[in-house]
C-alpha cells in the first residue's frame, strides 16, 4: 500500500503551484511517518521552482522546512514515537559511508546527498517535500524539535536557522567576537539572533537604511547602511567574522577590507561569481570561506540552542492556496522575514476531480 498525499506542486519552470497528489511510501520498519503541520517558504524553492540552477524535475513539490508531529514509526525505530514534536530539513538521506558522513558533516557527502525534494531516491523515485500534508523519512534524519519551541515559528529553523548557525559555531563565535550580518533577510535575521545569543558584538550592514530599528529589536548592537560608500573607510578592519547571506550580485571586495587580521568572510548566499582582489586577503591574513548547512548531529545541536535560548523566526503564516503570491512577494523582499505553510486549516483536504487535477476543499 502507498499513503496518498495532497500537495501543491510546480509542472513546470514557468507555471504557478497548484493543487495535485501523490503516493507516499509506506512506513519501513526505520521510518517515520509525520504528519506535517507547517512547512518554511525558503527562498531556494523558487530557485528550484523556477529552475534557475538547471537541476529542477517536474512536478516538483517544493518544501524543507517541515515541522509536524510523529503518526506511527516502524517496527526498528527506537528515537521517536507517535505524538513527538519532530522536524525535517534539507536532506532525508545520504551515502552513511564517505568521511563526511562518518564525521556527521552528512551536508558534505562526497556521494551525494538525498534531497527532501526533486532528489532520486536509491528506487528511482523522485523525493517530494513539506508543500504537502505527510512525509515518512528515516528516523535517522529526523530531528526532535523543543517543546518550548511554537512549531510554527520552528520550520524555518530547519533550514534559515542552521544555515547561519553552523557557520558561527565552525568558526569559533564567542562572547566578545565581533559579528559582521550582511543582509537582513530570512537567513540574515537568524544570524543576528544566533550571534548575539553566543555573546558576540554584532553588527548588520545593510544596503536599506530602514532596516536599522529591525535590526536592533533583533538584538544587534550597531548598524551600518552600506548605501553610503564612506563606510567602508570608516569601518576597514572592524570585524572578526562577517556572514555574508546576500544572494544577489554585489562586489565582495569592500566586505573584505571590512575584515581584521585574521578575518574571515563566509559566503551563505549564493551571488554570481565576483572578482576578488588578492591584496586584502594576502596582507591581513584574511580568509574567504563558504558554508552550506549542517549535518544532523549539529542540526539538533541548534534546536537544542534555539529551545534553551528561546530563538524562533519571525515568520508570516499563510495558507497553502497563497503560495503563488507569497513568491511574488519574496522576489520584492516583502516579508519579515520567512513565510511559513499552515499546513493545518479546512482547506487542506483534497477531493478528486474529473480528470488528472485535484483542488483543496473546506470539508476537513
Amino acid at each position: 500500500m502507498s499513503l496518498r498525499t495532497p500537495a501543491y506542486a510546480a509542472h513546470s519552470a514557468t507555471s504557478q503551484l497548484e493543487p495535485w497528489s501523490f503516493d507516499r511510501r509506506e512506513p519501513g520498519p526505520n521510518d517515520v511517518h509525520i504528519d506535517i503541520l507547517y512547512c518554511g517558504v525558503c527562498h531556494s524553492d523558487i530557485h528550484f521552482v523556477r529552475n534557475e540552477w538547471n537541476m529542477s524535475r517536474y512536478p516538483m513539490v517544493p518544501g524543507h522546512e517541515i515541522v509536524g508531529k510523529v503518526v506511527r514509526t516502524g517496527s526498528a525505530v527506537t528515537k521517536f514515537r507517535p505524538g513527538d514534536s519532530v522536524g525535517v530539513g534539507c536532506f532525508v538521506d545520504s551515502c552513511r559511508s564517505c568521511a563526511a558522513c562518518q564525521a556527521g558533516e552528512e551536508q558534505y557527502c562526497t556521494k551525494g546527498l538525498l534531497f527532501t525534494y526533486g532528489g532520486e531516491d536509491k528506487d528511482g523515485s523522485i523525493t517530494y517535500g513539506g508543500y504537502s500534508t505527510q512525509i515518512v523519512v528515516d528516523e535517522n534524519y529526523v530531528l526532535r524539535v523543543p517543546d518550548s519551541l511554537p512549531l510554527d515559528a520552528a520550520a524555518p529553523l530547519l533550514c534559515a536557522g542552521i544555515t547561519t548557525y553552523s557557520p558561527l559555531r565552525h568558526f569559533g563565535a564567542k562572547p566578545g567576537t565581533k559579528v559582521g550580518v550582511v543582509g537582513l533577510g530570512g537567513l540574515g535575521h537568524m544570524a543576528v539572533k544566533f550571534a548575539r545569543a553566543m555573546g558576540c558584538e554584532v553588527t548588520v550592514l545593510s544596503h536599506s537604511p530602514s532596516k536599522g530599528v529591525d535590526a536592533q529589536r533583533l538584538g544587534a548592537h550597531y548598524f551600518i547602511a552600506t548605501d553610503e560608500p564612506s563606510v567602508f573607510d570608516s569601518h576597514a578592519g572592524s570585524f572578526d567574522l562577517i556572514l555574508n547571506t546576500v544572494s544577489a550580485e554585489h562586489d565582495l571586495n569592500p566586505y573584505l577590507g571590512l575584515l581584521g587580521w585574521d578575518g574571515r568572510m563566509v559566503l551563505l548566499g549564493l551571488p554570481n561569481p565576483t572578482p576578488v582582489a588578492a591584496f586584502p586577503l594576502v596582507f591581513r591574513r584574511r580568509s574567504l570561506s563558504g558554508s552550506l548547512i549542517g549535518g544532523i548531529r549539529e542540526t539538533q545541536e541548534m534546536l537544542d540552542f534555539c529551545g534553551a535560548h528561546g530563538i524562533v523566526s519571525d515568520i508570516e503564516t499563510i495558507p497553502m492556496s497563497a503560495i503563488n503570491e507569497a513568491y511574488e512577494r519574496m522576489m520584492k523582499s516583502d516579508v519579515r522575514y520567512r513565510f511559513v505553510i499552515d499546513s493545518q486549516p479546512q482547506e487542506l483536504t483534497l477531493r478528486a476531480q474529473s480528470g488528472s487535477r485535484n483542488r483543496w476543499t473546506s470539508i476537513r
